[in-house]
């Protein structure tokens, strides 16, 4: 099956085989919208319902499945991946606007997790335990939960549901995994690997399509015990209040709206590049963006100078481009939601000091400069809410101390950053910072794969991803009581 073209059918892998009928959307490339990735078969709910059927059928043998089999699938995922970096990661680029770098480093991390999980296999360890009855053994073991229902968003296509993926493949579970509308052909290019690593039939799912209907199919299917998903806290509520009421088990990645704390002592050209990298880079389109960039008075006129300066070098462009170190917005609601933001930040009274407006760059694409406010505070919207674009506002705070205050005044906890030079107040960040990834003078987007993701409060719900912490959600805890003989 070709990668791409105008006339490619991104199918659904359902139960061992490609399913090709059904309505078609097109994969529209964000740089060039004249070129026409692909189009992919939206899946129905009896779809849906079908590959949930699959999985479950198929969790039966596979999560009794050897650890030797497990550990070689994954591993073989992995190295392939690896081996076709540059040109999965093009496809990516292609379709989701992330730089060309971008988007090889991104393909080159899915290949590093699977790798990882694969090691993961190999490493699952249980306890046994003395009772404090006489003459009784302990074994507190853990097993597959089932099913796995994964909804996955459009702004990392191939790392974030590969860390989803091999983990629940890993630790033996099934998967009816449901990629976001905008970027079936990346999911197509995992999957085709998926499958021809030998996976057995019904064990992995790929159904595409809106989430109207097939996310709403895998929530509402008694045979999925547990949803892992990262999108929107709106629609996270919504996966939230279905995973209740049927009881399942959930896993929930949201918004972000992620303080850079700069203090007066900080290395000023290491806050610049830290604040221009975490609010701008990947077209600000990354849940750990540095969207508020909290400025201590001392340095705060020296900084927005400087970022001003470095954002003037900042090129946006082709996706595919080497010259571009941005890529475009993903789509026309996307751009249009950044715009309103820029009017929506001057009427609240904050300044535009320096970009924010669409442009033509040659080509038909979703093109926008990076804006930054200034004179903001933290009560503004444009200090609120998630814009999910590259879009970041200053607010200047008197001291350390009131800084801190404002980084922690957010409905959300996912990442928070500081640059300083004073190990005191660096410290003093870490342990009180109210999220669940602190970085200290490095922006507050870019992750490890070996060690746990997620935030506090309104950013997420539920275990946390990554590492060996993925085995809190995608396994339970059997404790066996034996008489000794």
């Amino acid at each position: 099956m070709s990668l791409s073209g105008p006339e490619t059918i991104y199918g659904n892998f359902i139960d061992g085989e490609w399913i090709a009928g059904g309505e078609l959307a097109e994969d529209i490339n964000p740089s060039d919208t004249r070129d026409i990735v692909g189009r992919s078969v939206r899946a129905t709910r009896v779809d849906a319902d079908k590959a949930v059927a699959s999985a479950r059928h198929a969790f039966a043998k596979w999560c009794h499945s050897g650890l030797q089999q497990r550990h070689d699938f994954l591993k073989g995922i992995g190295d392939e991946i690896l081996a076709r970096k540059d040109e999965i990661g093009r496809l990516l680029s292609r379709e989701e606007g992330k730089t060309l770098a971008e988007g090889i480093g991104e393909t080159a991390r899915a290949g590093q997790v699977f790798l990882f999980f694969a090691q993961e296999v190999l490493r699952l360890a249980g306890e046994k335990l003395g009772s404090v009855r006489q003459g009784i053994d302990i074994e507190i073991t853990r097993e597959p939960v089932g099913v796995v229902g994964i909804i996955t968003p459009w702004n990392f296509p191939i790392a974030l549901p590969s860390w989803k993926i091999a983990a629940a493949l890993a630790y033996g579970n099934t998967v009816v995994w449901k990629p976001a509308d905008l970027v079936p052909a990346t999911a197509n290019a995992l999957a085709t690997i998926i499958e021809r690593a030998g996976c057995p039939r019904g064990v992995f799912n790929l159904v595409n399509g809106r989430g109207s209907v097939v996310g709403e199919a895998i929530l509402a299917n008694p045979d999925v015990a547990a949803v892992t998903f990262t999108g929107s806290v709106q629609t996270g509520a919504r996966v939230a209040g279905a995973c209740a009421a049927s009881f399942k088990k959930m896993q929930l990645e949201m918004g972000g709206k992620n303080p850079l704390v700069v203090l007066d002592d900080a290395d000023l050209a290491v806050a610049v590049e830290c604040a221009a990298n975490g609010a701008f880079f990947s077209t600000g389109q990354r849940c750990t963006a540095s969207s508020r960039l909290i400025v201590t008075d001392a340095i705060h006129d020296q900084f927005v100078a400087a970022l001003i300066e470095r954002m003037r070098s900042l090129v946006v462009g082709d996706a595919l481009d080497p010259a571009s170190h941005i890529g475009p917005v993903v789509d026309d609601n996307q751009l249009r939601q950044n715009l309103s933001y820029i009017d929506i930040g001057r009427a609240d009274g904050a300044r535009l000091a320096a970009g924010g407006e669409a442009f033509d760059a040659g080509r038909p694409g979703y093109y926008m400069r990076p804006a930054l406010f200034t004179e903001a505070d933290n009560s503004m919207r444009i200090a609120r809410e998630e814009i999910f674009g590259p879009v970041a506002c200053v607010i200047r705070a008197r001291n350390y101390e009131e800084a801190l205050a404002m980084a922690n005044d957010t409905i959300f906890g996912l990442s928070a950053g500081v640059c300083t030079t004073s190990l005191k107040y660096a410290s003093h960040f870490k342990r009180n910072a109210e999220a669940g990834i602190v970085t200290v003078n490095l922006p507050t987007a870019g992750i490890d794969f070996h060690v746990p993701f997620g935030g506090r409060k309104g950013s997420s719900y539920g275990p946390r991803e990554q590492g060996r912490y993925a085995a809190e959600f995608y396994t339970t805890v059997k404790t066996a009581y034996v008489l000794a003989g």
